[in-house]
């Protein structure tokens, strides 16, 4: 079984000297750089993540280059307009779904720091509602899930944007009355960036995706259902 040794060194000191140099004019010359020293080594992580997680996600293992986000930023509505990430990233969402309307596993891989992580971010207003009503028939399992000693060891407790208030629609004197509130449901944390170049960045990082597992799919459960339903027919 393959296994992947880590991002090669020059993948970190491209980091560090975008960091310093985010232009156009120093990025341009050593684009090549970025493709061979992390892009490449990017995909080939990927293609090791995606086997071991054929065993515990398969409906998440996503082909590299859709997997891979784009080096460039999105500069439109940012007061930041320096063009380029200072990392590498990486999303697998549900198979069949869109990638931000339901839950997947996350990572990224700077010169400062490894993020790895799972949820769901940016819900729209169908999806939330959907995992509100899960949540609410089903709380006493996801705080199981979420606060078990293997997930606070590894990510601490769920994080995300909140409400001031339980939303519309389910009662104040819930018992999950605090859950509902969130907007997003995710697990996070930041890893020291040092093992971005050894054997222990997949260890970790699959380590991390195995726990989550249960997590994820019982965000899904009810976007899955919603998605198969029949759509109700048109009269007109």
């Amino acid at each position: 079984m393959s296994s992947f040794g880590g991002f090669p060194p020059e993948a970190i000191t491209f980091f560090r000297g975008l960091a310093r140099n985010n232009r156009r004019e120093w990025f341009q010359p050593r684009k090549h750089i970025f493709e061979e020293k992390v892009k490449a080594p990017m995909e080939e992580l990927i293609g090791v993540l995606n086997t071991q997680m054929m065993t515990f996600a398969p409906g998440h293992v996503t082909e590299p280059e859709k997997a891979i986000y784009r080096i460039y930023r999105d500069t439109r509505f940012s007061k930041d307009k320096t063009p380029y990430k200072t990392h590498i990233a990486a999303n697998f969402p549900r198979r069949g779904m869109p990638k931000h309307a339901s839950a997947g596993y996350y990572f990224s891989v700077s010169h400062t720091e490894i993020e790895v992580g799972g949820g769901i971010y940016m819900p729209g207003p169908p999806e939330l509602l959907a995992i509100r009503t899960h949540l609410a028939e089903h709380h006493e399992e996801f705080l199981r899930l979420s606060s078990s000693r293997e997930i606070r060891r590894l990510f601490g407790e769920v994080q995300g944007e909140q409400l001031t208030r339980v939303p519309k629609g389910f009662c104040s004197t819930h018992p999950a009355a605090d859950l509902l509130r969130y907007k997003q449901f995710l697990l996070y944390i930041v890893l020291d960036a040092s093992i971005a170049t050894t054997r222990a960045l997949e260890t970790e990082l699959l380590k991390r995706f195995r726990a989550i597992a249960p997590f994820i799919d019982f965000l899904n459960a009810p976007l899955v259902r919603a998605a198969k339903r029949p759509k109700e027919p048109m009269f007109v």
